[in-house]
């Protein structure tokens, strides 16, 4: 009986090894061993087969693809998606990123510039010192203008003397609120998820749902994945269960994907985004690309000049 030893190899690769090997028999109406299979059937079965990678991974592991269209000229980032179900559920598929928010320039310029305003513009400072003005008495002259030989001086509470008055201090409480464009702060967000992918700080998992509420777990789950010393976990809406079990974690945060920001995605090592936090993200962010276009085409030259 002839042995028939297909290797395992992709949709393509089978069909074509299949193919090759029931082309040798041209006169046979069937494959020997299989009763009733003709060699068309069999290479079209061949041909059916899924193509398959090493474990049985489909090889088109793609579980996230992303809402906004790409433009032609880019290719979306791609980052492994896992699960907080288990420890070793760190490959469950690839989630598909917009190149336009986590794959951007990384500008440190940018990052530096908002992440001072973000320190800054909420800085309210009261430190206060008293004018000569202000100081409890020295009302009198200390002596005479003339005749003692000493410097001249018309109270001890001048900011000459010890114990006078400050010239020139702070005049507190002084605002150092300033705002910056809408657009550097928007870009300030997408270099920081670019830096974090970058540096494979940043981790997609499919959603907060966790197989116990011990706070242990969380940080063994991070110490077993590597996650760093500390990790920022963001999701659009936080279940209760998670935010219990991180709530007296010091390295452990939980945020609505509404308040990520750039301060905290530096202050933290790790940042792990929900596949509904990466979506949130990215019609916010891209939004922000559009809605700055001008109401009317510009063209040269204009048509209603006299």
């Amino acid at each position: 009986m002839l042995r028939l030893a297909v290797p395992r190899l992709g949709r393509g690769g089978a069909a074509a090894a299949a193919a090759r090997v029931l082309s040798t028999l041209p006169d046979q109406k069937g494959v020997p061993g299989i009763a009733g299979v003709s060699a068309g059937e069999a290479a079209a079965e061949a041909a059916s087969l899924p193509a398959t990678r090493h474990g049985g991974v489909s090889s088109d592991p793609i579980l996230r693809k992303c809402n906004t269209t790409v433009p032609k000229h880019l290719v979306p980032a791609q980052a492994w998606v896992e699960s907080l179900k288990h420890y070793d559920a760190m490959f469950e598929g690839l989630a598909d990123l917009h190149p336009d928010v986590f794959a951007v320039m990384p500008r440190l310029d940018i990052l530096h510039t908002v992440a001072i305003w973000q320190k800054n513009f909420k800085r309210i400072s009261h430190a206060k010192a008293k004018t000569r003005a202000e100081m409890r008495g020295g009302g009198r002259k200390p002596w005479p203008q003339k005749g003692s030989g000493r410097a001249r001086h018309g109270s001890i509470r001048s900011p000459l003397w010890h114990g006078g008055g400050v010239a020139h201090g702070p005049r507190g409480p002084t605002s150092y609120y300033y705002m910056l464009p809408m657009r550097v702060r928007v870009l300030g967000l997408k270099v920081a998820l670019t830096t974090k992918l970058m540096q494979e700080n940043l981790h997609i998992i499919d959603s907060l749902e966790i197989p116990t509420l011990d706070p242990q777990y969380l940080t063994d789950l991070a110490h077993y994945r590597r996650w760093g010393q500390s990790a920022l976990i963001v999701d659009v809406e936080i279940p209760e269960d998670i935010k219990s079990a991180a709530s007296s974690l010091k390295t452990i945060t939980i945020i609505p994907a509404i308040g990520l920001n750039v301060h905290s995605m530096l202050k933290y090592e790790t940042l792990v985004l929900t596949l509904d936090a990466v979506s949130f993200l990215e019609e916010k962010l891209l939004w922000h690309d559009v809605r700055y276009r001008q109401l009317y085409p510009f063209r040269l030259p204009y048509s209603d000049f006299p």
